[in-house]
């Protein structure tokens, strides 16, 4: 249900409809709040975080059995093939040629934060948190924290129009090679079958497993498939809530808001060193646990983390996750790729990822950057703006001509179905790479990444600095012997001079990719001249197929 929708109900009506759903919803049993007391009342400055852990470990006490059985069998793989639980074994990792050929990938943000539409995938916190905007959003359109809760989104989470073959289909005709949906998101909620929560899309909301029904379709594509989990930030996610009235603090519910630790950052989120947040060690054996049911249940060739990873108790237990998914590829005669971000692994032992970045040159090992389609959020908001084919193109060639990968996520309609902008755009992307994909599948760097008078803004966070690209700039790829420059805008005049090709390369032929017509040239000290005639046939980015001696 839209924003939209939600607001042409009258406001008593829709409560009591909440209220009814409230009550549906799965109420995991925890500790009772004090006699007296309300159960939603604050409790940040009345808990200690061993108090807190020890509420959240009887809520969660059920699961203990199946947790243990996880864990037992996860260890038992770790010790079982090519890789040790250590660092030093962990660096020999060397990524797959599937993914190191893919280039392109597909993100999915899709959960309950989709109901509310607004703000974005961290509304789930931020409606807890007093001076955000999400905070006086929800109050003013669904009524104070305590009576509404993050919970009570869940039976309007339905999927009623989620079709995993259409989105399979579509990510394909993008031109996407592997798809990474989001299994579990910093607000608990696992969209997959797990058998370690009653807070999942099989028991609560959509009645079924989304993860397990896209797996399937995607790969009945011919297309990767992969898994992001989110799971160790939800250690503190919820923890506004306990400082305010709010469910939250309701021990009903404590299964799925998690710990609630209070947050005790650093200096910002990248500061993991400056960060003293409470981090028990039965939250990383459940993150362990978690992690290893991922690998059981779908067998993911990508698994991607968030930075939280890094924290220090999540470093000491990392080595095991990796052996154990590592292994168990191998076990398949396959390979695995980790995503991981921030330096929160040994270089050599994952895939680097740079949120929302690029790189400033050619790195030695492959590594990738995400970033949404849209530009105010990673999940669907209401009103969210999106990004051109024609950026995306470029962004995509810039990755690639450093040796890495592009992984563009989309965010779905709560009921599923995808944003009309977000597919047009995907769709224009698919029609760039049928007729130039060949400079960018399997491709790797050449001598020089690029040239041209752009400067790209490199590290985290940093996309929005990017400049319009000019005709002077191009970028290279190679593959098969062959070589090719990407001009990324349209020619200027009937000429193009690509300046890192030197006399010494020796040029034989020169096609345009996407007519296949050849391009006359000439070879002096100033470099490669193209006769390019004018406006090329195409758009965001012009490639020519260079044959050298």
């Amino acid at each position: 249900m839209s924003k939209t929708d939600l607001n042409s109900l009258d406001r008593r009506a829709f409560l009591a409809v909440a209220a009814a759903g409230a009550t549906a919803a799965v109420a995991t049993p925890g500790s009772a709040a004090e006699p007296g007391v309300s159960p939603t009342a604050p409790t940040a400055q009345t808990l200690s975080p061993e108090k807190i852990d020890q509420a959240w470990r009887r809520a969660a006490a059920k699961f203990d059995a199946p947790r243990a059985a996880v864990l037992k069998r996860a260890r038992a793989v770790a010790a079982s093939g090519p890789f040790r639980a250590d660092w030093p074994s962990l660096k020999t990792y060397e990524p797959p040629l599937w993914y190191q050929d893919a280039k392109f990938g597909i993100f999915i943000h899709w959960g309950v934060y989709s109901v509310p539409a607004f703000g974005g995938e961290w509304y789930s916190r931020l409606m807890y948190q007093k001076g955000s905007k999400e905070y006086e959003h929800h109050i003013a359109t669904y009524g104070p924290q305590d009576r509404f809760g993050y919970k009570d989104f869940i039976p309007q989470f339905t999927a009623k129009a989620h079709d995993p073959a259409g989105w399979a289909k579509l990510f394909k005709q993008a031109g996407a090679r592997y798809v990474v949906p989001v299994a579990e998101h910093h607000d608990g909620y696992a969209m997959y079958d797990s058998r370690l929560s009653d807070w999942t899309a099989v028991k609560t909301g959509p009645k079924r497993d989304l993860i397990g029904a896209f797996a399937k379709a995607a790969r009945a594509e011919g297309l990767h498939f992969g898994l992001s989990s989110h799971r160790a930030e939800h250690d503190w996610f919820f923890d506004e809530g306990r400082k305010i009235p709010s469910d939250v603090n309701d021990p009903r519910y404590l299964e799925l808001y998690g710990p609630a630790q209070l947050r005790l950052s650093g200096k910002d989120d990248a500061d993991l060193y400056g960060d003293f947040t409470a981090v028990s060690q039965a939250w990383v054996d459940d993150w362990l646990a978690r992690t290893a049911e991922l690998v059981e249940l779908y067998d993911p060739e990508l698994i991607y983390f968030d930075w939280w990873i890094g924290k220090a108790e999540f470093r000491a237990a990392l080595p095991a996750m990796l052996a154990q998914y590592y292994n168990a590829k191998a076990a398949r005669g396959r390979q695995g790729v980790v995503n991981y971000k921030l330096g929160s692994m040994p270089v050599g032992a994952g895939v680097l990822d740079i949120e929302r970045g690029q790189a400033p040159g050619i790195q030695p090992t492959a590594w990738q950057t995400c970033t949404s389609i849209s530009d105010k959020a990673w999940g669907f908001i209401e009103n969210d703006t999106y990004k051109s084919a024609g950026q995306l193109i470029h962004l995509l060639v810039d990755v690639v001509s450093k040796n890495g990968n592009l992984l563009l996520n989309v965010g779905p309609h709560a009921d599923g179905s995808i944003p009309p902008a977000a597919r047009d755009t995907l769709l224009a992307m698919g029609q760039w790479l049928d007729l130039n994909g060949e400079a960018i599948y399997g491709s790797r760097p050449w001598r020089v990444f690029g040239e041209g008078p752009t400067e790209i803004a490199d590290g985290s966070f940093q996309e929005t600095k990017t400049k319009p690209y000019t005709a002077k700039d191009f970028r290279f790829t190679t593959r098969d012997g062959r070589l090719y420059a990407l001009q990324l805008n349209a020619p200027e005049g009937d000429q193009a001079l690509i300046a890192s090709i030197k006399p010494a390369d020796q040029v034989r032929s020169v096609t345009a990719l996407s007519t296949g017509r050849p391009v006359a040239f000439s070879q002096t000290a100033e470099g490669l001249r193209l006769a390019v005639g004018g406006q090329p046939a195409g758009h965001a980015a012009y490639v020519y197929r260079i044959e050298l001696a």
